[in-house]
């Protein structure tokens, strides 16, 4: 145990991350998005609750009364084979939270992977995992391309980075500053796609497109220090779009305009609170985005895994499939580790409803 520790804890300074300094903080600095040394929102946010306020939300989180509704009530039914590689359609595998793989065109895109039994830069500390990973990494398959929206430890992971440097060649496409941690943890340049809102990345037949967000980021005391985003990844038949975090705003409108119609949208819709209105989506906003966005299949992520906000574990599908059933919406809530084919869902079936 004491060695488990004293090894978490070297990794401490290493999870992180880096800085950006030389050219890469210079392209930092000619971001429309950067001023005052820090990224910005398109329209002000409350996005950091003054420390009193996130004392009580700790609070609250760990010791609340009804922390008990924040966790499912029994396991988390699970689909754990892995998945076909020879696709030429548009397959969606949501693992959980916000790791989804998207199998589009026949190239294979992983979304924000996150393997790691904590949410944080402690290995012994942080919100630990509701449900397992439903596969282990290594039995993912084919990566062509791996998209990371924003560096909150929820969707960019030290060891899930360094188990994909090793078993993959695929690279990574952040957003700006965030290549700076990713150079620290070893990766190689040639493997790092760093990308302001509306650049764009041409990469195994695929598009990758960087579309505003309206959210935050940081890893150790400075926040906003890199850029958060939401992405487009666009084959030669489909288009999927990822909102990554995100408060609801008009910039929806305007990327489904831009870049618009999608086949499948994946839309976060959980770690909601009245205390952070801006940067994190409420169900019903989700849906108003995946509408915004002129999506096709609402694929609802970003809850079940992590129990981040004070709703009740299972409401953000509740309340995302209430709204999508009012707007005449396709959608589809998997399983953690279910494929789902876009163009022939299953039927939403409540698997959730049962465990609270």
């Amino acid at each position: 145990m004491l060695r488990r520790t004293l090894s978490a804890l070297g990794d401490l300074p290493v999870a992180f991350g880096a800085k950006a300094t030389g050219a890469r903080a210079d392209r930092m600095r000619r971001s429309p998005q950067y001023a005052g040394g820090v990224f910005h929102n398109a329209s002000p946010t409350r996005a950091t609750p003054s420390p009193s306020a996130a004392g009580g939300i700790l609070r609250e989180l760990l010791f609340g009364d009804d922390r008990a509704r924040r966790k499912p009530a029994g396991a988390i039914p699970m689909v754990s084979e892995p998945g076909s590689e020879t696709s030429e359609g548009l397959f969606v595998t949501w693992y959980g939270h916000a790791s989804t793989l998207v199998e589009i065109d026949g190239a294979r895109v992983l979304c924000d992977p996150v393997w790691s039994e904590r949410v944080s830069p402690a290995a012994f500390a942080g919100p630990r995992r509701l449900h397992a990973p439903p596969v282990a990494l290594d039995t993912v398959g084919r990566v062509d391309a791996i998209v990371i929206s924003h560096d909150h430890y929820d969707h960019l992971d030290l060891a899930t980075v360094r188990a994909l440097l090793t078993a993959h060649d695929a690279p990574f496409l952040v957003p700006l500053g965030a290549g700076a941690h990713l150079e620290r943890w070893h990766v190689p340049a040639s493997r790092i796609v760093e990308l302001d809102w509306h650049d764009e990345a041409e990469l195994g037949g695929l598009r990758f497109v960087a579309t505003p967000a309206q959210h935050f980021s940081g890893r150790g005391i400075a926040n906003d220090s890199t850029l958060w985003t939401s992405w487009v990844i666009a084959g030669p038949r489909h288009k999927v779009f990822y909102s990554g975090d995100t408060g609801y705003f008009d910039g929806f409108a305007k990327i489904g305009e831009e870049h618009g119609p999608f086949d499948a949208t994946l839309i976060q819709v959980g770690a909601y609170a009245p205390q952070w209105p801006d940067i994190h989506m409420t169900p019903e906003e989700g849906v108003a985005a995946h509408i915004d966005v002129r999506g096709g299949l609402l694929v609802p992520v970003h809850w079940a895994t992590f129990s981040l906000a004070m709703h009740p574990w299972g409401e953000p599908a509740d309340r995302v499939w209430r709204e999508a059933k009012a707007n005449d919406l396709a959608l589809a809530v998997p399983k953690p580790g279910q494929r789902i084919d876009v163009a022939n869902p299953p039927a939403v079936d409540g698997w959730w409803q049962t465990l609270g």
